[in-house]
């Protein structure tokens, strides 16, 4: 065999080496390497992997030695038994690692804790770049939000493609405080990396290190094979039970005293996802945990108090057993949640093993945050396999109340571009001329035409997508490729400002709330039956609908996570809570928003049986009749639990991580206090304070109607009702001139987005629609008065 091809592979290929004593390194002055030593034995504590009290205090009777070869050798006599690799730098940056000496046992599915003896011949202060190619993550596709502290990189050697099986290894190194992020620059420092096995007995993994410097050069960075062997872990069962006893299935989040989460989100396949770092187990489901202690924060949803426990798990450890505690259950009260705007698929999801997960897995999650509905939607990523799971009713995987269906999201395909459609109830899930998506039409009104056709119910999905209050001089809201994060001028709700229409949101649903559309019988019906709430900037979506409202259209609103698209933390984020009787279809759900007979929340704050005078919202089409101007009393039962104190992690979390709806924004300065407010035509009358507690309140207010109005309560930005239609003199709802000119102004914006999404066969439909919205706002224009 040619020598440069052997040299070529020994290079290439790591040798598992034998772990040898390190050597003695010294010219390392004594004060910043004790300084460093205090912080690494800081964290060795944070980490939960302590040095002894001997080994401490020969550290600190070395610090004070006053020859610094002499301490500096008593220090690495201390923790090099604790190191698992070598590395060293060599002037010109190039890598070396060695295995150290210390026992390579680690804990089926538990993490140790190992030194890393750094040797910086360079003096750099580069980040010590850490990897394996055994602790890639098993989740393929999607967006695993763990790579990045992970320090997972894609593999640089030349090997065979890693399966499934090999992936055994979960790495994490430790470069938060008191540790610095990068070296010191320091000729010798010590470094931590966590290792964490996913299964029992012998397995070897590679480690490769590097400091950014030329990675692709096997000279700038050294690959080092280790044999390991895991100890077994226990075997726990769990007892899930729900406020009554009954069993059930809850979420669990476990953690160990370094705030590692178990098992390892690197090593998760369904039904736990790889994006969160809860799990959800059913009573009788097992867990493996090694030896130690653990904190579980166990809970069931929005609706029950989070439960956190300590716990020692030992010899003696065999079962745990939970019960959920609750706040309140409007199930009980006769009003049942919802989430129309879940996916299996794409996004954060997974591509491999599967194309996104199953029915029975959604269910799970589904169960374990008490959602009651569950609608599955299939769209653009995978859809020709999770196309198959599409019936026309309740998937087989419901246990009533708890049902899941699978529906379809324009997402991806068709008439996205003018704004994603949520389409339930389907009867019939493949558009007409194909078996797949790529002969939808580009118009979102005909989507609609053909889902209303037969009997969906259907509205825009993320509607506040490209309808910020922008500064409407900024040329990037004309750009159809520009950002869609322009700075907001304002949150004033109504405001006048023409959003630029440049997203995915409710933007054509200015034209087609417009339209009516023929229904299964031929009767026709509005084009639109709602818009999604709680899933993008409150002011975005409720501005639109508040305009719409005001000019006599009856759009009502529903509660969507987008799941795990724009929020991955769990379904149920955005919920619609439905009054219902006791027994209930999928359908009698869907029909129930169509009604308007349900509230939005992020399932903090609730509105329960809003009612004008004796008008109950969702009921006779939500309209109260009045002969002549007068007051109406307005009522409800309102509950809303904060915690007793701020959560500044919400309150301070950079706004990217904040949500869009959550009951802490609501909160009243330091107090637990959250306002109800009475919104007559988009504008907010009157206020009530509520305590937060938890407690259902009754509370009412009068409100002076002058003319026909439209009423609603909202707790913002946690909760909000539908709208009560109040006519005076049986007039037509026409409250706002201001509001019908916006509408007008908008579809000129719109149009000039949209035009060129659709294609050309469908451009002649596309102008007929938005002349028929200018006709129609022109009308509304004439017929409001004044303000």
């Amino acid at each position: 065999m040619n020598t440069r091809l052997i040299l070529g592979l020994a290079l290439l290929s790591p040798i598992l080496c034998p772990a040898t004593d390190l050597p003695v390194i010294s010219g390392v002055e004594t004060q910043p390497l004790a300084a460093q030593v205090r912080r690494l034995t800081d964290a060795l504590q944070i980490n939960g992997a302590p040095l002894s009290a001997a080994e401490t205090a020969e550290l600190t009777s070395a610090a004070n030695l006053s020859n610094a070869d002499t301490a500096s050798a008593k220090m690495q006599a201390v923790l090099d038994p604790h190191c698992l690799v070598e590395v060293t730098i060599n002037p010109e940056m190039r890598v070396k690692a060695v295995p150290g000496p210390v026992s390579t046992e680690l804990l089926e599915q538990g993490w140790r804790t190992f030194l890393i003896k750094v040797v910086n011949d360079a003096g750099t202060t580069a980040a010590l770049n850490i990897f394996s190619p055994q602790a890639e993550s098993v989740y393929s596709g999607g967006s695993a939000r763990n790579a990045s502290d992970l320090r997972l990189r894609p593999r640089t050697s030349v090997t065979e493609p890693i399966k499934a099986a090999d992936l055994w290894l979960d790495l994490q190194p430790f470069d938060k405080p008191p540790l610095q992020p990068t070296l010191s620059g320091l000729r010798l420092e010590y470094r931590l990396v966590s290792l964490y096995a996913r299964d029992a007995g012998k397995r070897e993994a590679t480690l490769t290190f590097d400091v950014g410097q030329g990675t692709q050069d096997l000279g700038f960075r050294s690959e080092t094979a280790l044999l390991f062997s895991a100890a077994a872990a226990r075997m726990i069962t769990l007892r899930v039970h729900d406020e009554h006893g009954a069993p059930t299935t809850a979420s669990f989040l476990i953690r160990d005293r370094a705030q590692r989460v178990y098992p390892s989100v690197a090593k998760r396949l369904a039904p736990d996802f790889g994006f969160q770092p809860q799990i959800y187990r059913a009573d009788g489901d097992q867990i493996r945990l090694p030896d130690g202690e653990y904190t579980i924060t166990f809970s069931r949803g929005p609706e029950s108090i989070p439960q956190l426990r300590t716990i020692q798990v030992d010899e003696a450890t065999h079962e745990l057993a939970f019960q959920v505690e609750r706040w309140i259950d409007p199930a009980q009260l006769g009003w049942w949640s919802g989430d129309h705007h879940i996916h299996a698929a794409g996004c954060a999801h997974y591509t491999n093993p599967t194309e996104g997960v199953l029915a029975q897995d959604m269910m799970r999650h589904c169960l374990g945050e008490d959602l009651k509905v569950g609608c599955n939607l299939t769209w653009g990523p995978c859809f020709d396999y999770q196309k198959q799971f599409f019936t026309g009713h309740e998937d087989k995987v419901s246990q009533f109340p708890y049902l899941l269906r699978y529906d379809i999201e324009v997402s991806g395909f068709g008439s996205h571009r003018s704004g994603h459609l949520c389409l339930l109830r389907l009867r019939d899930q493949m558009y007409p001329g194909g078996e797949s998506k790529d002969h939808w039409p580009t118009l979102g009104l005909n989507t609609l035409r053909w889902a209303k056709a037969q009997g969906a119910l259907v509205g825009p999905a993320h509607s506040g997508w490209g309808l910020q209050p922008a500064n409407e001089n900024d040329p990037r809201r004309n750009d159809p490729k520009g950002p869609q994060n322009l700075p907001t001028v304002t949150n004033d709700l109504p405001n006048y400002i023409i959003p630029p229409f440049n997203g995915i949101g409710a933007n054509e649903y200015i034209v087609d709330v417009t339209h009516e559309l023929p229904g299964p019988d031929g009767k026709l019906t509005p084009a639109v039956d709602f818009m999604s709430m709680v899933d993008t900037p409150y002011p975005w979506e409720l501005n639109i609908w508040y305009h719409t409202l005001n000019v006599g259209f009856r759009t009502r609103i529903s509660g969507e996570t987008d799941f795990p698209c724009i929020y991955g933390e769990r379904v149920g984020i955005g919920r619609s809570y439905v009054q219902l009787p006791e027994k209930w279809t999928y359908e009698d759900w869907c029909e129930g928003i169509r009604a308007g007979r349900n509230y939005v929340s992020d399932g903090y704050s609730h509105l329960l049986d809003f009612r004008a005078n004796e008008t109950r919202v969702g009921e006779n089409g939500s309209e109260l009749l009045l002969a002549a101007p007068g007051t109406v009393h307005l009522a409800a039962r309102v509950a809303a639990r904060l915690d007793e104190m701020p959560n500044d992690a919400i309150r301070h979390a950079p706004a990217a991580q904040k949500p869009y709806w959550n009951i802490e924004r609501a909160r009243i300065g330091e107090t637990r206090e959250v306002p109800v407010e009475v919104i007559v035509n988009g504008r907010s009358v009157a206020t009530k304070h509520i305590v937060a507690d938890g407690r259902i309140q009754d509370i009412s207010f009068d409100a002076p109607i002058e003319h026909s109005s439209w009423v609603a309560l909202r707790i913002l930005p946690s909760s909000h009702t539908n709208p009560i239609f109040i006519l005076v003199g049986d007039q037509p709802i026409r409250a706002s001139k201001r509001s019908a000119e916006w509408c007008r102004k908008c579809v000129e914006q719109c149009w000039s987005q949209k035009e060129r999404t659709y294609a050309e066969g469908e451009q002649a439909a596309a102008r007929l629609a938005y002349d028929h919205a200018r006709e129609t706002y022109d009308r509304l224009i004439a017929e409001s008065p004044v303000e």
